[in-house]
């Protein structure tokens, strides 16, 4: 029975041409900066995004945090909106790598206000010192929703304004400049780093490119150093990059497009409610009614008939959409579920 897996868009196998590329590509020693496919990479990327200079790391967590250090004083505070993964999914490395803490901002799908965020910022010496702003987009625990261009400036020229920097964690920023139709230079311009993942959408095995000023990046390779993140001969990783970002970028608006299908089955479904306004990119969250089943039980029965996807909590789940779910594993999923709660003795 194939598996169709829709927990994340970070199940991906690489393609045929990135295993060629890998297999293929000139490497060196990175520690040293000699690793001309990284260097490729690395110069591509800042390129694309507006930047100075670029630094692969091999995970999202290790980008975001050597970028929060290198913003950052210990025992300042990061803003950043409630739900941001820097908070929820990087497990205490805010605190135990830079010693700062957070400070959550409502946001609305993923989006938070202006006026909130600088109300949130403290001068006063008898309070925590604010020393960074964070934004995430795509918003993955609000459903992958995208924050316009509009406001990301808005934030950023009050951030500025105030003196502090402001951090991306564009994890799933290739998502939201095709939601946008915009660049990803537009998308970075208002922000001092941002961090991009190779290995989510764009099906890339391993990697996230952090960008900023060189000064920026140059503080920031150290604390890559420092968590353990010179990997060496690391072109075998950058050559996957390189295919994701030539080759696997143009193809996300299907992803979006199935995911939005997949919305509206789902919404006929009896007992499962989605909010559509939040299907923006790739992703899908639904609640299943309670005395049905439980979320957990649910995805415990789909995963019985093939089709893999991850309980957030009692009454939640995801369903992310990637370059390996096609029109039938959508229509499958959807009858998956459709069955399962049609044969719940609450529904017989």
């Amino acid at each position: 029975m194939p598996i169709i897996d829709l927990r994340s868009d970070t199940v991906t196998q690489p393609t045929e041409a990135m295993r060629e590329a890998m297999h293929n590509t000139p490497v060196g020693d990175d520690v040293y900066s000699e690793d001309p496919t990284v260097n490729e990479l690395q110069a591509v990327i800042a390129e694309m995004a507006g930047f100075e200079a670029a630094l692969l790391l091999p995970t999202g967590t290790m980008s975001n945090q050597a970028a929060i250090a290198a913003h950052t004083e210990r025992g300042q505070e990061v803003i950043m909106p409630y739900g941001a993964h820097v908070y929820e999914y990087e497990p205490g490395a805010l605190a135990v790598i830079s010693g700062v803490l957070p400070r959550l901002i409502p946001a609305p799908l993923g989006v938070p206000e202006v006026e909130d965020m600088r109300a949130a910022i403290h001068r006063n010496p008898n309070q925590t010192p604010t020393g960074l702003i964070v934004l995430e987009n795509t918003h993955n625990k609000a459903g992958g929703t995208v924050v316009s261009l509009e406001r990301c400036h808005d934030i950023a020229e009050m951030a500025h304004e105030e003196g502090l920097p402001i951090h991306l964690d564009g994890a799933r920023g290739w998502n939201a400049i095709t939601a946008l139709n915009v660049s990803l230079k537009d998308l970075c311009e208002p922000f001092d780093s941002v961090s991009l993942c190779l290995s989510k959408g764009l099906a890339a095995p391993v990697g996230t490119v952090l960008v900023g000023s060189k000064d920026f990046i140059a503080k920031a390779h150290r604390y890559r150093k420092l968590l353990g993140g010179g990997m060496r001969q690391a072109g075998v990783i950058a050559a996957a990059g390189l295919v994701a970002v030539r080759e696997m970028l143009g193809r996300l608006g299907e992803d979006h497009a199935r995911a939005t299908r997949l919305a509206h089955k789902l919404v006929e479904i009896a007992g499962v409610h989605v909010n559509l306004d939040s299907v923006q990119t790739n992703m899908v969250y639904f609640n299943v009614d309670r005395q049905l089943m439980s979320a957990p039980e649910l995805a415990t029965a789909m995963a019985e008939q093939g089709v893999k996807c991850n309980a957030l909590g009692p009454a939640t789940i995801r369903l992310v959409v990637h370059y390996q779910i096609d029109d039938a594993a959508i229509d499958t999923a959807v009858s998956v579920i459709e069955g399962i709660l049609r044969r719940n003795p609450v529904n017989a």
